[in-house]
């Protein structure tokens, strides 16, 4: 129970992370993308090298014969039909009299069928059956300018959306009292009539009237809401590689925010009638239910009677108060209630983690015996003893002895990539991990091999130069890398895309330092 708890409390700590370490990973993961796309290229370039293009001439010739003896067989074939059918052509006389007969029978079934076709072709040929076409639509390559145009289309797109949600807002909130005044009195009279229906018809067909003179030039701007004019900043010609890259990260994290809400409506619609929390579903079965009955067995006028005023007291009274006191709404507004207690799927799965973990931390309680622990064993010595990474046991992982473990800064690793500049093949050059620090070693996990012999173990005592490290310089911050030199390695080892550089860098170098002094005055003495 103790190594599974340290890993459900490691799977929690990952799961709490915040946006800003999210998009400092993205920010990591396109800095291995960019160095991968140029050694990628620089294998291409060596493949075009290597490439004989006399064998390609060759077998270009090959095709052009094989190609210009299809064509002779083609002209034979042609040449043998033709001569069959003047082969077979009667006398000219005999022809002639046949034609003609044959003429005068068909001249009127074809004056006929053309006087059809020419009044039903048309319609003829549009139930004509076709085979349905497959089209493919090509995909535009990434760019930033195209990127950032699109998320501006869109906006534009759904302001008119927009501005009609905030004057239905403002006319429930009683913005303008006058006009929520009469908005509430002309439903009321016209739900009160029957005329509900009516009533909504004339709007759309009163807007697409303002539409139309607004289309024709006219000024006609009417919002409960008084519109602010957004600025617009006027689009760059020449952006830096800089500049364009914090404009994508700019306009992902509005993407991402974007598509986060409307997945979080998607999630609770779904959850709501899915059963996942069935006190909240059983009250919408119960309302369905009641309003099927009641659509049963009373007449359409007055459930609709009784419905329109229900909406109209709810959106112009009801939601007021509510949205004017919010202890009443969190007490009585049902709707609202709902809505706010369904779980989104994130929530789902960490409340299924924390009811793990709290399971687990209770056996492990009740199970846990201090006076199991053998004598002479400390408490330093058996959690060293119990550290393990996902792998297997820590020091059985990199070789090392039981008493080398991480230090409690690093005690779950910072997550980053190992970058060896001595390999030239991609699958060795860049390697993703955990990096650890213990007492005497700095260790790399590889991620992607079971095998130890991709991991990385590093005597502190055997490094000769560690300083912070920009990957690449045209990237914008101060890099997110450490480099560290040894006397076994041509170029410095670079652990790159490490989210928490700065702490990383700063426990390094102090144990680096510690290490050395304590080498130095051991030498001495």
């Amino acid at each position: 129970a103790g190594p599974g708890t340290l890993i459900m409390a490691t799977g929690v700590q990952d799961f709490n992370w915040t946006e800003y370490d999210r998009l400092n990973e993205i920010k990591g993961h396109l800095e291995i993308a960019l160095l991968e796309k140029h050694l990628l290229q620089e294998e291409l370039r060596k493949l075009r090298e290597e490439t004989n293009a006399e064998m390609l001439r060759q077998e270009l010739d090959r095709e052009r014969q094989r190609r210009m003896e299809l064509e002779q067989k083609v002209q034979e074939v042609l040449k043998a039909r033709t001569e069959e059918q003047t082969a077979q052509q009667p006398p000219k006389g005999q022809a002639q009299a046949n034609n003609g007969a044959e003429r005068r029978s068909q001249g009127l079934s074809s004056r006929l069928q053309k006087w059809f076709y020419e009044r039903f072709g048309e319609y003829v040929e549009d139930f004509r059956f076709q085979p349905e076409e497959n089209t493919v639509e090509t995909e535009e390559p990434l760019s930033a300018r195209r990127l950032t145009e699109n998320m501006r289309r869109l906006k534009r797109g759904a302001k008119p959306v927009t501005n009609f949600v905030k004057n239905l807002s403002a006319l429930s909130e009683w913005y303008s009292v006058y006009t929520s005044a009469i908005a509430f009195t002309v439903y009321m009279n016209a739900v009160w009539h029957g005329w509900a229906i009516p009533l909504f018809l004339f709007l759309a067909i009163l807007r697409l009237s303002l539409n139309y003179l607004i289309a024709r030039g006219w000024r006609i701007q009417w919002s409960i809401v008084p519109e602010v004019s957004e600025p617009v900043e006027p689009p760059k010609e020449d952006l830096t590689v800089s500049e364009k890259f914090q404009l994508v990260l700019d306009v992902a994290q509005k993407a991402q925010n974007l598509f986060g809400k409307m997945a979080d409506i998607l999630e609770k619609i779904k959850n709501l009638f899915m059963w996942v929390q069935p006190e909240i579903t059983q009250k919408l079965y119960v309302a369905l239910w009641a309003a099927f009955l009641a659509s049963c067995f009373f007449p359409y006028r007055l459930v609709g009677l009784a419905v329109g005023l229900y909406a109209g007291i709810k959106f112009f009274l009801i939601d007021f108060i509510f949205k004017r006191c919010p202890r009443l709404r969190a007490k009585y507004d049902t709707p609202y209630i709902i809505w706010r207690s369904l779980p989104t799927d994130p929530q789902l799965k960490e409340r299924s983690s924390a009811a793990v973990s709290r399971r687990l931390q209770t056996t492990s309680s009740r199970s846990y015996v201090p006076s199991s622990t053998p004598a002479g064993l400390g408490k330093e010595e058996d959690a060293g003893r119990f550290h393990s990474t996902k792998k297997g046991n820590f020091h059985e992982i990199f070789n090392l002895t039981e008493n080398e473990r991480p230090l409690a800064v690093c005690e779950n690793g910072w997550r980053c990539c190992l970058i060896n500049r001595d390999r030239k093949m991609p699958t060795d050059y860049i390697r993703n991990g955990v990096l650890y620090v213990t007492e005497n070693y700095l260790c790399f996990e590889s991620s992607k091999s079971g095998s130890s012999k991709r991991n990385k173990v590093i005597k502190l005592v055997d490094i000769t130069d560690i300083q912070k490290y920009k990957v690449l310089s045209v990237l914008p911050g101060s890099g997110m890398g450490i480099a560290v030199s040894t006397p076994s390695t041509q170029k410095p080892l670079v652990f790159g895309a490490m989210v928490h550089r700065d702490e990383a860098f700063e426990t390094i170098f102090s144990q680096y330092i510690k290490i050395t002094s304590a080498a130095a005055s051991g030498g001495d003495s």
